[in-house]
């Protein structure tokens, strides 16, 4: 195999290492048992350090691409046939979990006093006006541009829909989807969200889940034609989804034409150096419904989160809840694309991440 390294890339040389590798195994260049180059070889062949391959090496296995075996090396477990993650068992205990690391999240205050001035002084004659239905335009347009960078997320800003909490945009899902359809969730998952859905009238199923995420036989056997997930620690399971699993879920939506949810609360606070992919950045076929909220990257009393459409959807959401207006308050989405727009927000979590691996 040959990989390069470009030094004039915006993504730092581990990254491309990380995708060019993962681009193999998924196209199925590098096949399931393959033994990949080893870190030595690779960095000499990169012209990078053995540290940087390893690092790639690392995602590459904390996303269950690959495997390390002793004195053996690193081999390929993904399997396209299946998608079936290698090693289902019961649900585990939370306190098992590698990413229970307590340390200090809370967003520096005195950066968001000052990004609240700025836009009091910047935005005087705009605060006061009101929000376009599916949020601002500077918003919508700030969240593609950091997904794009943070997940690879290539989505357009019409795409984008911004509402008052992750529980308003259940609310709103249901009613773009169907009540109708019955919902599947995690068992064990947040209960608010089992909660949402039915007040809104939804039939709900719970599936068990397994080391990996929902155990194969509970999505085979549901009768659920949306599934609501959440891949990166799950709560209270704190349990993280595999490349497999995630596939596993994308192939579950399109053999009975179903929808996902996904989910991806907080997942911007891991403890690795990069976010793992996304379900919605996996999917091909547009049946993955992304939903995000900075109530825990900010704080929780910013009730602001978003939800990604996929293209197909689009149309339907403007046709059957274009006429909602836009729950949040035009200051909070002007600051809130503020931060984001100067770096604040990403200092942060880059911020919390680096503390949270001193921890792990």
């Amino acid at each position: 195999m040959k990989y390069n390294v470009l030094e004039n890339s915006q993504d730092f040389a581990y990254i491309q290492i990380y995708r060019q590798i993962r681009d193999d195994i998924v196209k199925g260049a590098l096949s399931f048992g393959s033994k990949l180059p080893s870190k030595r070889l690779l960095s000499e062949e990169t012209g990078v350090s053995v540290i940087t391959v390893e690092h790639a090496y690392s995602i590459l296995c904390d996303e269950g691409y690959i495997e390390a075996r002793q004195r053996s090396g690193y081999f390929v477990i993904y399997k396209e046939k299946d998608f079936i993650s290698h090693a289902e068992s019961s649900f585990e205990s939370p306190q098992k979990s590698t990413e229970i690391v307590k340390v200090d999240c809370e967003f520096p205050y005195w950066v968001l006093q000052k990004t609240v001035r700025k836009v009091l002084s910047d935005k005087a004659g705009e605060i006061l006006k009101r929000s376009p239905n599916q949020g601002l335009m500077q918003l919508r347009l700030s969240i593609a541009g950091y997904l794009a960078r943070s997940n690879g997320i290539e989505v357009k800003a019409e795409q984008i829909v911004v509402g008052a909490g992750a529980e308003y945009l259940y609310s709103l899902i249901v009613q773009l989807l169907g009540k109708d359809r019955i919902f599947a969730l995690e068992n064990p998952s947040y209960e608010k969200i089992r909660q949402v859905y039915t007040a809104n009238g939804v039939k709900t199923e719970m599936l068990a889940m397994g080391k990996n995420g929902i155990k194969t036989n509970e999505l085979n056997k549901s009768q659920a034609e949306v599934l609501h997930i959440t891949p990166f620690n799950s709560f209270p399971s704190h349990i993280s989804a595999n490349v497999s699993k995630r596939q596993e879920y994308l192939k579950w939506a399109q053999d009975r034409g179903g929808f996902i949810i996904e989910d991806n609360y907080a997942s911007e606070l891991t403890v690795s150096k990069k976010n793992e992919d996304t379900v919605f950045s996996l999917s091909e076929n547009g049946r993955v419904i992304y939903l995000n909220t900075f109530s825990e990257t900010i704080a929780p009393s910013i009730r602001v989160g978003y939800m990604v459409l996929p293209p197909a959807l689009c149309d339907t959401f403007n046709q059957k809840l274009g006429f909602y207006s836009c729950t949040v308050p035009t200051l909070d989405q002007y600051v809130i694309a503020e931060l984001i727009e100067s770096g604040n927000f990403e200092r942060h979590i880059n911020r919390v991440r680096r503390a949270k691996r001193k921890l792990k």
